[in-house]
């Protein structure tokens, strides 16, 4: 079993049609475009890919469209994630039968997870069901609302949950992923999870990164990493600068919505979200466009 997940790894989108029905015939030119960004692998049904508002055979039909595009160049992370545990192992075990090369998944959120131990009881039964995939906790308080101590949390799973193989780190607190680093380094990858700081990420220790914007940006990103290895630092930093003032300007519309209608700005269109969130309208959609011209994201495309 390998968790060597490395360099970029793009959350990828779940294509849709403008009533929200899945349209999974546009995933293998999805891929296509993924490989011109130089992305490692995909982390499919998180977040940006709308996993949450997708039941769970839907799920499985998405991981499945990805996962068969899948390559030892672009590996394949599926999110398993569910507020039902029952639900979680389901996908977890959906996931390798399908050849998936590791699973990840964020807590269960609608009951309060009292303390470290409760979450890594959580974890490992999802990861129990798939023993042979590498397992990745996907840390995202801000949308979770579940911010146990990931220090803590890593020492809890070290004995009690074997396939645990790193953190998916979407927050900003560069202490406690420093902390991770030095102190369970050699045994737990570090992936970090906030795009716009993702020489932050690299400096605190992480070894990868996943991200939205990477479907579309990865050629600057995987820049700012070689500068970054190369002890460029000022260059590092110059690249990132012009990074965040990309995501920044996406930022200023609906995030999830803003983040598809780039894609299809980019070249490839994942068509709208789905309910709850609301696709940009026209005006909002040439105020994006607007927007980008004006940061230096058509260059990087």
């Amino acid at each position: 079993m390998s968790n060597s997940f490395t360099g970029l790894i793009a959350a990828t989108f779940t294509p849709m049609n403008a009533n929200g029905s899945l349209l999974l015939d546009r995933v293998p030119a999805i891929v296509e475009h993924l490989r011109t960004q130089r992305i490692s692998a995909m982390f499919i049904g998180g977040s940006t890919g709308e996993g949450p508002s997708l039941s769970t055979a839907e799920r499985q039909e998405v991981s499945e469209a990805y996962v068969a595009t899948a390559t030892n160049e672009i590996r394949s992370i599926v999110h398993v994630g569910h507020a039902s545990l029952t639900d979680a192992m389901t996908l977890a075990t959906h996931a390798a039968a399908i050849g998936a090369d590791a699973i990840a998944a964020a807590p269960p959120t609608y009951y309060p997870i009292p303390d470290a131990c409760a979450l890594a009881a959580s974890l490992g039964r999802i990861a129990s069901v798939a023993p042979q995939l590498p397992f990745f906790y996907y840390h995202i308080p801000s949308l979770t609302n579940v911010n146990i101590d990931i220090v803590e949390l890593l020492d809890e799973v070290k004995d009690s949950v074997p396939n645990f193989a790193g953190v998916k780190f979407s927050a900003i607190e560069f202490d406690v992923l420093q902390r991770c680093v030095v102190e369970f380094g050699d045994r737990f990858t570090m992936l970090f999870g906030s795009d716009e700081m993702l020489l932050q990420g690299l400096s605190a220790g992480a070894v990868g990164a996943i991200g939205s914007t990477y479907n579309f940006m990865g050629r600057i990103y995987s820049e700012i990493i070689e500068h970054y290895e190369r002890g460029e630092l000022d260059a590092a930093r110059r690249l990132q600068a012009v990074a965040a003032r990309i995501v920044h300007a996406i930022l200023k519309h609906p995030l999830h919505p803003a983040l598809k209608a780039t894609m299809a700005i980019a070249g490839v269109d994942c068509g709208p979200p789905r309910l709850p969130l609301i696709g940009l309208d026209e005006k909002g959609l040439a105020t994006l466009k607007a927007d980008l011209h004006t940061t230096g994201f058509f260059e990087w495309t």
